[in-house]
């Protein structure tokens, strides 16, 4: 009779006090020793785990295939780090375009912290590798080889006998043989697929150093996979901690309906809340948690829960929904979700950050120029009253293909006279000198701004400015 005299609000926050909050002290990974404590979640099944694995199929589809897809003979994508190369749909980055590179950085955190305002940890549910890795490969194969979670615990208990050592050894084998396979493409994704296709033709001797990276790769996959786990997600990730103070009360996540669950005891008992207590949320859950005790750093927004919980409303006959995508607000006060103004800043903040990067990327050059006078050079005075600066071009070719290039004065009337002919090797750099003359007569101060005209098959790609010294007047 009390409660039912309270506001919905004031009963959202009495029933929310009533949840356990001493899983803080602690986390389902490790156990009251401190030792590890592995985690057998039961296998998922459900809509949502199903739409989750159509999308991991994709996801791997597109992972296998990518490193094989070129655009004008380039990898689509690449990021070579020990070259300092970095290609993005076949266009080459180098270390002149950090610039760009900070502001697709900046845009990209920005979108982090966007999406994660307002759909909390989604990405690490059903787009994040690891998960993806984790739990619709490596998981699947361990159920395939070892049975359910009740097998699983079973064989782990009995001595070591020949159907364990088949089993065990056959996981540890396949576990094996996908990390490397992963590795490979791995390396593709850094080196280029076609860099690893040499080491496995011309041997282990000739790319050793390939090799070696190969295997580092591998052993760390495979220790994740085999060992590791769910603590990639718990301990490594700082995404996890990095939610805790993006979220707000509007932010929609997998959340557990306290007002409509709570207090919780049988179905059949008057009084009790939905949810009748049965585990079933936390036994399918990869990091061990228990989602009704509320939002924590730990839940990855698989949905395993949401699945679980659905098909034990369906027995007892009650809606589903008691764990569901929502946010705080929805639960406590029934609100709609709503396009707050926080949502609405960080949209138009990405939105400029989104159309300053397009600029860039459709403005960049396919050639860098920087022309500097040649150090400890002053001018020169030649025959037929002229005058003559020595000047340095640094030039980087971002493209495939050698660049023919020419060099002309914009601004004033004048020669350039080239030392050597300025061909630019593909992907490479170039320095070359060049003098500019003038007549004695067209010079007016000390010092004059030049533009030279940087053209290629008659066509200026970019111009470049200096300063010619000349004699006081």
């Amino acid at each position: 009779m009390f409660m039912s005299n309270l506001d919905s609000e004031t009963l959202a926050n009495f029933k929310k006090e009533m949840l356990d909050q001493s899983f803080r002290d602690s986390v389902a990974t490790i156990n009251k020793e401190g030792n590890r404590n592995y985690i057998h979640p039961q296998k998922p099944k459900g809509k949502l785990y199903n739409l989750r694995s159509y999308f991991s199929y994709f996801y791997l589809v597109l992972f296998f295939t990518v490193p094989f897809i070129k655009i004008g003979g380039e990898p689509v994508f690449l990021i070579n780090i020990l070259e300092r190369k970095f290609i993005l749909f076949g266009k080459i980055f180098w270390p002149q375009d950090f610039f760009i590179f900070a502001i697709g950085l900046l845009t990209f955190l920005v979108f982090v912290i966007l999406f994660t305002v307002a759909f909390g940890r989604i990405w690490c549910g059903w787009a994040c590798p690891q998960t993806i890795f984790m739990e619709m490969v490596f998981r699947k194969i361990e159920f395939f080889i070892e049975g359910d979670v009740a097998q699983q615990k079973r064989l782990n208990a009995q001595p070591w006998n020949g159907e364990k050592i088949l089993k065990k050894g056959g996981k540890t084998i396949v576990f094996f043989m996908i990390s490397f396979l992963i590795a490979n493409f791995f390396l593709g994704y850094i080196i280029g697929i076609d860099e690893v296709g040499k080491l496995v033709q011309e041997g282990i001797f000739v790319h050793f150093g390939t090799f070696s990276a190969l295997v580092l790769f591998t052993l760390v996959f495979f220790f994740v996979y085999i060992w590791f786990r769910e603590q990639a997600c718990i301990i490594v990730c700082p995404y996890g901690r990095l939610q805790g103070v993006l979220l707000d009360k509007n932010s929609i996540l997998v959340a557990y309906d306290y007002v409509r669950g709570e207090p919780r005891g049988k179905a059949t008992e008057q009084g009790n809340g939905d949810c009748v207590n049965c585990h079933a949320c936390i036994r399918v859950c990869p990091t061990g948690i228990d989602i009704r005790n509320g939002t924590q750093l730990e839940c990855v927004n698989c949905t395993a829960c949401i699945d679980a919980c659905d098909e034990i409303m369906d027995h007892i006959g009650k809606p589903k929904g008691l764990i569901r995508y929502a946010s705080e607000n929805n639960i406590a006060k029934k609100e709609k979700t709503s396009y707050t103004w926080r949502l609405k800043l960080y949209t138009i903040v990405l939105t400029a950050l989104l159309s300053f990067l397009a600029i860039l990327l459709i403005t960049r050059a396919d050639v860098s120029a920087r022309i500097i006078k040649t150090p400890g050079q002053t001018y020169q005075q030649l025959e037929g009253n002229k005058i003559s600066n020595l000047y340095n071009i640094k030039l980087a070719n971002k493209t495939r293909r050698i660049i023919h290039l020419e060099l002309k004065l914009e601004n004033v009337q004048g020669e350039i006279k080239l030392i050597n002919k300025i061909d630019v090797p593909k992907e490479s750099y170039f320095q070359t000198s060049f003098f500019v003359i003038f007549e004695k007569s067209q010079i007016h101060s000390r010092k004059t701004k030049i533009n030279v005209g940087i053209y290629e098959e008659g066509k200026k790609i970019q111009t470049a400015s200096a300063t010619f010294l000349g004699p006081t007047i």
